[in-house]
């Protein structure tokens, strides 16, 4: 079974160096802990639980980093897209000021699992810009830099002038710089993740699709969770499918909104062109409506995308688009063709803020709304300490006893149908 067979390859999955050795599942086995999905929430605690000594077994229905984590943009970033007055709001003061602090250390943990376990995946900590879209966008990036700073934050407010050099674009008007962030080539992130997991002595396994999950409170290996061709009794679960979940019996995977987020890329520039655009090698994103972003790759591509779905219709709306905007932001590369062009979904809650469902011994976690590689990295190794431990209180956010999430593909509809409204008719003179 494929979550991604009608999906075109990303240009990630083209240029990865990294491998992992991960038979199908055949027969019964044993295991401390089961994992359901092979992104970087699954793969994180998969690494985490097997350096602390568990017996671990991790199934993906495809290959790792199939989903989300293989048609990410490849920012790290350091928190949600939330500011942080607004998380306290909906969290609280004490377990949202808890998530923010977590996951402002984010970034330094992924790229020291990086260093620790060799992962080759283009690791380049040089930081993000948050670009000012418009004039109207920097009271967004001043809101957010006094909140974050006040926070403890080392984050800098940059002008117009000096963003436009640092992006090499005169469509940017001031960004905020984040000096813990920086950029991935996400896919083999994801793989790399898996591969440290199995030299650490975790049992993953690909073309592995959980067909059935049942508990049966008895024994201390109270799950049990079958596959075409296998089986896996475990003493805790952990579900990280997050915006990628495929049928289970036995188990109703927790409703998301899904957003769709494609991206396409150029070609290598050529030194006299890519000199000039984002010569410091950061990631950026903007304030628009419908997010955009942008960023090189070690080989020297820039590649660039935005919210919507590759998958309907309207399509070549989004296409199109994206042409204009490369021609508008970087007019030297306004020829400079496509080499590659994907898209992938992201899960959103209703609150923008990630979840951790109480399943008995076990957790299902989903919803980063975008932001899957810092926040997928953390909550995987803290569900797996948690889990392992019994001791929860140090996880990210408080655990939900339930979920629901009223007309999610009613709402992910009008997410699609507003940001091929904005694709059409924006960027065909004056912003």
């Amino acid at each position: 079974m494929s979550i991604t067979a009608d999906l075109p390859q990303t240009l990630w999955h083209q240029t990865a160096q990294e491998t992992v050795q991960a038979p199908p599942l055949l027969g019964e086995v044993e295991a401390d802990l089961v994992i359901i999905g092979g992104g970087y929430t699954g793969c994180s605690a998969a690494l985490r639980a097997a350096e602390l000594g568990a017996e671990v077994c991790l199934l993906e229905a495809d290959t790792f980093g199939a989903g989300g984590s293989g048609r990410n943009v490849g920012l790290v970033n350091a928190g949600l897209w939330l500011p942080p007055k607004q998380i306290d709001a909906l969290l609280g003061q004490k377990d949202g000021a808890h998530l923010s602090q977590t996951l402002a250390a984010a970034p330094s943990v992924v790229f020291d699992i990086i260093s620790a376990h060799q992962i080759n995946c283009e690791p380049t900590h040089n930081g993000t810009l948050h670009c000012a879209h418009a004039p109207s966008g920097l009271q967004d990036l001043q809101m957010r830099h006094a909140q974050l700073t006040a926070i403890g934050a080392p984050v800098a407010l940059i002008s117009a002038e000096e963003a436009r050099e640092r992006v090499g674009s005169d469509q940017v008007h001031g960004a905020l710089f984040d000096p813990r962030a920086g950029t991935i080539q996400p896919y083999a992130y994801a793989v790399g993740l898996a591969r440290a997991a199995v030299a650490q002595g975790a049992k993953l396994h690909a073309k592995s699709a959980a067909t059935e999950i049942s508990h049966n409170g008895q024994g201390p290996r109270g799950w049990l969770v079958k596959t075409a061709t296998g089986a896996v009794r475990a003493r805790h679960l952990i579900m990280a499918t997050n915006a990628y979940p495929l049928p289970i019996k036995g188990y109703a995977a927790p409703a998301t909104i899904p957003v769709s987020y494609f991206q396409a890329a150029t070609a290598p520039l050529p030194d006299h062109l890519g000199d000039q655009i984002l010569s410091g090698s950061e990631g950026c994103w903007d304030t628009g409506l419908v997010m955009s972003s942008w960023r090189r790759d070690r080989a020297g591509r820039l590649i660039i995308g935005a919210m919507g779905a590759l998958s309907h219709v309207g399509s070549t709306v989004h296409i199109n688009w994206l042409r204009r905007k490369l021609g508008q932001m970087f007019p030297s590369l306004a020829d400079q063709p496509f080499e590659a062009q994907w898209a992938g979904r992201i899960a959103m809650t209703s609150e923008h803020i990630p979840k951790i469902l109480d399943l008995g011994q076990g957790f299902a976690c989903f919803g980063y709304s975008g932001r899957g590689i810092g926040p997928g990295t953390v909550f995987g190794r803290q569900m797996a300490e948690a889990l392992l431990s019994g001791d929860r209180t140090a996880l990210p956010v408080p655990v939900s006893r339930d979920h629901s999430l009223p007309f999610a593909r009613l709402r992910s509809t009008y997410y699609e149908t507003g940001a091929t409204l904005v694709h059409l008719l924006a960027d065909r003179g004056a912003r």
